[in-house]
């Protein structure tokens, strides 16, 4: 029952997050790549400046714009927003220096205006920057990044490339915790840089308490550093304790060896909650964002509760040799800056898409000095740029006034580089799911982003007069929803004989995916009515490079017997269907080495089973998109003689807990995806989260292949190919692809202003400088 926080952790290019659930699908903030920006710059103001010469903004409205937000951390800083509802915040804070058109592609020319169609429509993006990407001879790619001239922070200081430097060598800098992956990039110099250095707690961790070595650290830092772990911990074990307790998993509060049995921790009778803290950070090395990983769910985060002592403790400490600087970071003029890649990274362009923060108010501007190797900070040392985590400072179209009793007040940019919002003031208001869309009809938010289901869709068309998803009352937007769910299954845990990649191991995991698949459509309906699809390849529609049903050689999943014949014909009865996917997988458990008696299976081969689990995150009582599917298909299945456990879970840790430790048979989540498709995270056999145990060369070497290729329709036939691979190996059942919806009030928002055919990659949050109230 071990709350692993593996959904807010993840950080890829493809996968950024991984939830369970319809509408739980949470993602880290992803490097500042997504925030895409619309709208003719103000021709307004000094000549040289392009930008409005107003004391005031002009044409705004006193009544603020109320935006309803999931719970916020305060971790409002481009550096280390690690949530959807703080990325919203850095979204409309900060500018960046990649962004993206509607269709998700990502714009190199922008600062005049890129224009591109959608929906039968042209729009005319302006951005930041302006990109040139040079691939060499050599191998190696440059990315020349030329800024515009008009940009200007919040507070009316210049943009420049010292910016921009500081802001990558602190996405970059050793002791760098946040969730951005920048420094994992090919980039000319960044292993000789980042080398040679770790964290004190670690260091102090590794080292133990008799230590007598004092040329890292001092006596008094190590003795106070385990004071300080005895005693601050205590809080951040007390809560998981609580949690467990309300769970119901433990019954006295008090019997620390039992919670902490139950958190997966082995402790001596009589333990107190100094040794489960101390018990987690032996386990993680006294690393503290790993340490993090513990949180009880709904819990603090350890950095807020050990507060300056985390600051304090996770500063870098010199151990090695390293460079004065990465070399492929390169300041080329005061509006320029170079990044060379060693390599060619089709992910890269994505990774490199990093907020410009201003250097004189994250940094320390004494302390820069780029042809002297002084980028802003100590290397090692990120205290400064912590300091302002809660009060960001950014050149987006809003900055930051206050929080407050769970509420983000914003006042208009006047200094933003597309013109001063129309809206003065801004609120992100921390509201519940059961609120979102009340909270519209009510009139205490005026735009909110509700699950949708059959049930929301109803409610919605009832309070417009025309009894459609948009009227008088509310208007509503649909689009798709950058990730889709799925039901994995671990090639390890569910195989004949020792070898997951054998043919019998993948027939065995067909015959049960050709059930389940059989049942996608009616369950899937069931729930979502429109508001979702059934989906055949592991990616999110929204992706150019799913495949597409008008393509000539799209294939339905599992819809083949073992011969390789259609399952299915044309005309079938739902009920003809169900009887057809049950006879193809007594066909697929035969050939996995199944004994096979008149119509039943009554014996199973070596090394696999007669019955899989398959655990659902369904709260207990079957509120799960899939659950539908599972029973059917356990009905089914259990009347060949094979028995499908469906697992109703009220607590989802325990999903999470069997994922880290590969014990999971079967499950059912959802995967969140970012604009490239890169595969590297899930499927690779070196990727951060290997759940399905592929472990295969051919794969992997198709993932390396897609990653080194730039041109895009190159990368769709590799990333196809990889797909289908995945899909014959039979260990993730693509299910469905849901739409999310944004609803704005049509009685307080001018419903003109809202933005036009958003996507997935495009919302209202892109425009909402033109915004206007009525």
């Amino acid at each position: 029952m071990k709350k692993k926080v593996l959904a807010a952790l993840l950080a890829s290019t493809m996968v950024v997050g991984m939830m369970a659930g319809c509408g739980d699908e949470k993602a880290p903030a992803d490097d500042g790549a997504d925030k895409q920006q619309e709208g003719q710059p103000s021709d307004e103001g000094n000549d040289d400046q392009n930008q409005a010469d107003v004391e005031e903004p002009s044409g705004g409205s006193d009544s603020p714009l109320v935006i309803a937000n999931d719970a916020m951390s305060e971790k409002f800083s481009p550096f280390f927003a690690a949530s959807v509802p703080d990325q919203n915040v850095v979204d409309v804070t900060q500018i960046g220096l990649v962004y993206n058109d509607r269709a998700g592609q990502f714009i190199y020319d922008g600062m005049d205006g890129y224009t591109s169609e959608w929906n039968g429509t042209e729009y005319t993006y302006y951005t930041p920057a302006n990109i040139e990407v040079t691939e060499n001879e050599d191998g190696t790619v440059f990315y020349d990044f030329t800024l515009r001239d008009d940009l200007k922070f919040a507070d009316g200081e210049e943009v420049t490339a010292d910016d921009v430097i500081f802001s990558f060598y602190v996405y970059c800098d050793p002791a760098y915790d946040g969730s951005a992956s920048t420094f994992s990039l090919p980039i000319e110099g960044m292993e000789a840089y980042r080398s040679g250095m770790s964290t004190l707690c670690t260091l102090i961790g590794a080292a133990g308490e008799d230590n007598t070595d004092f040329s890292k650290w001092t006596e008094e830092e190590q003795t106070a550093f385990w004071a300080g772990v005895r005693e601050k911990g205590i809080p951040f074990v007390q809560e998981i304790v609580d949690y467990l307790v309300a769970k119901e998993y433990i019954e006295d509060p008090s019997d620390i060896k039992s919670a902490a049995a139950g958190w997966g921790f082995e402790l001596a009778d009589g333990a107190t909650l100094e040794d489960f803290f101390m018990a987690i950070g032996e386990q993680y090395g006294w690393d503290f964002a790993q340490m993090a990983n513990e949180a009880a769910e709904g819990g603090t985060p350890l950095e807020d509760v050990l507060g300056d002592f985390y600051t304090t403790y996770t500063r870098g400490i010199e151990t090695g040799d390293s460079a004065p600087n990465i070399t492929g970071i390169q300041k080329t003029g005061d509006k320029t800056v170079r990044i060379v890649l060693t390599e060619v990274d089709a992910t890269a362009i994505s990774q490199l898409g990093i907020s410009i923060a201003p250097l004189h108010y994250y940094g320390d501007e004494s302390k820069y000095d780029y042809e002297n190797n002084q980028f802003g900070f100590e290397r090692g040392d990120l205290s400064g740029v912590k300091s302002k985590t809660t009060e960001p400072m950014g050149a987006g179209p809003y900055k930051f006034a206050s929080y407050e009793n769970k509420t983000l007040y914003l006042e208009a940019n006047e200094n933003y580089y597309k013109g001063a919002p129309k809206i003065k003031s801004v609120q992100f208001k921390e509201t519940g799911e059961g609120d979102k869309l009340p909270g519209v009809l009510q009139g205490t938010v005026d735009i909110s982003e509700p699950s949708i289901s059959k049930d929301v869709v109803a409610q919605i068309e009832g309070e417009n007069g025309n009894g459609e998803l948009s009227g008088d009352v509310v208007e509503t937007q649909l689009v798709d929803y950058r990730g889709y769910g799925y039901i994995g299954m671990c090639s390890i845990n569910v195989k004949v004989g020792d070898d997951p990649a054998s043919e019998q191991s993948k027939n065995l995991r067909k015959a049960i995916a050709t059930v389940i698949a059989v049942y996608r459509d009616v369950a899937i309906d069931s729930y979502y009515g429109e508001a979702a699809a059934v989906i055949n390849y592991p990616i999110s529609n929204t992706s150019w490079a799913a495949p597409q049903k008008s393509d000539a050689d799209y294939k339905v999943a599992f819809s083949t017997d073992v011969e390789g014949n259609p399952i299915y014909t044309e005309g079938m009865s739902e009920d003809d269907k169900y009887a057809a996917a049950l006879q193809a997988s007594l066909g697929y458990f035969e050939a996995a080495g199944y004994t096979v008696t008149d119509g039943k299976i009554t014996a199973a081969p070596e090394g696999a089973e007669m019955s899989y689990e398959v655990m659902i995150p369904a709260d207990g009582k079957g509120d799960h998109p899939s659950f539908g599917i599972l029973t059917s298909a356990s009905e089914a299945l259990k009347s060949i003689g094979f028995d499908l456990v469906v697992n109703d879970l009220s607590d989802s840790s325990i999903l999470w807990d069997a994922l880290d430790a590969y014990t999971a048979e079967m499950w059912c989540a959802a995967w969140n995806s970012t604009i490239d498709p890169d595969m590297f995270q899930i499927y690779h056999t070196n990727g951060g989260t290997p759940h399905y145990r592929v472990d295969s060369p051919e794969l992997d070497e198709l993932i390396m292949e897609g990653k080194a290729n730039t041109d895009q329709e190159v990368r769709k036939a590799i990333y196809k190919e990889a797909l289908e691979f995945v899909v014959d190996y039979a260990v993730e059942i693509p299910v469905y692809q849901r739409q999310e919806a944004t609803v704005v009030s049509s009685q307080r928002v001018n419903i003109d202003t809202l933005v036009k055919d958003p996507t997935s990659f495009y919302s209202y949050l892109n425009e909402i400088e033109t915004l206007e109230m009525k």
